[in-house]
């Protein structure tokens, strides 16, 4: 039987992080660093990212952490690869140059002891096609749906040919952020558990809106989130189990703090608690929270 979610969870421990200026374009969420130093901002990270490994593991699920390296600013974001529980992986193409470092040969070689390595699709980087994995497309894997946002990192016709290579319906649907552009990630405005699905659908383009609504609503129950919880990172969250398969939302303290009661009870009906870490640093400087600091290992 497909699972929605895993009890193995993957995270970079960062070698470094700052401000990329390779993704500020497309990320209206990172800020500019202000007085703060380099080493400053990578020390506050770094603690911020120990605290958050810690609660997931205090929870009882399994965190499998590698070291990050220094020419990589966004290593705390795991987000170029996929696994399945057939036990195969693909990795995807990412637009900033210094994102596509990521895909250390180190690290491929570490997950292909375990999974099958079937799709590589680094080489479109080269042709400017970029599909950046779990950031991109948000996953139903027990009702095998797609729910994309197009931006400049998630390629349409891309994601066309991957779900029909993989068997997957494609939920594909536009987006508005509160700058006017589209949001980067679609993992920014919603996430998929085996009861709930959060999400904003403010942000969602009218025209698209209602075709959204009536396919998250087929499988799941919804807690509705506004564009300023969005920007407070309340749907860049992930769903995880322990090895006493309890449920659990994962997301940051910011998020957490600007749920309100009703969504917080709605919540806590589907889990057993919810898991929540500061990470100011990390989403200030990063333009990510806890979902995308963690990659599901199946």
């Amino acid at each position: 039987m497909t699972k929605q979610s895993t009890s193995h969870l993957f995270m970079i421990e960062p070698e470094s992080f700052y401000v990329n200026e390779q993704t500020a374009f497309t990320n209206h969420y990172q800020k500019e660093a202000t007085d703060e130093t380099p080493q400053v901002i990578a020390e506050k990270a770094l603690n911020e990212f120990h605290n958050l490994k810690n609660k997931i593991e205090d929870s009882g699920i399994t965190v499998t952490s590698l070291r990050g390296s220094k020419d990589c600013p966004d290593h705390i974001f795991p987000n170029w690869f996929i696994t399945f529980e057939d036990k195969t992986m693909q990795i995807f193409s990412m637009m900033a140059p210094n994102r596509r470092k990521e895909k250390k040969l180190s690290m491929i070689e570490f997950l292909t002891n375990t999974y099958e390595l079937t799709n590589d699709m680094s080489h479109l980087e080269e042709k400017e096609i970029f599909l950046e994995s779990t950031s991109s497309m948000v996953f139903d894997r027990v009702n095998r749906i797609v729910y994309a946002g197009i931006s400049p990192r998630t390629n349409a016709v891309q994601l066309i040919i991957w779900c029909r290579h993989n068997n997957y319906e494609l939920v594909l649907f536009e987006t508005e952020s509160h700058t006017g552009s589209p949001i980067y990630h679609t993992d920014v405005l919603m996430y998929v558990g085996t009861e709930i699905i959060g999400i904003c659908f403010d942000v969602i383009t009218e025209e698209h809106r209602d075709y959204v609504k009536e396919k998250v609503s087929k499988y799941h129950d919804v807690v509705e989130l506004s564009p300023e919880q969005i920007e407070k990172f309340c749907g860049n969250a992930i769903e995880a189990k322990n090895k006493n398969d309890e449920l659990f939302l994962i997301l940051s303290t910011t998020a957490y703090k600007a749920l309100n009661e009703e969504q917080i009870e709605k919540l806590l009906k589907s889990y057993s608690d919810i898991i929540h870490s500061d990470i100011p640093t990390i989403e200030k400087y990063g333009g990510g929270s806890a979902r995308c600091m963690l990659t599901e290992l199946f």
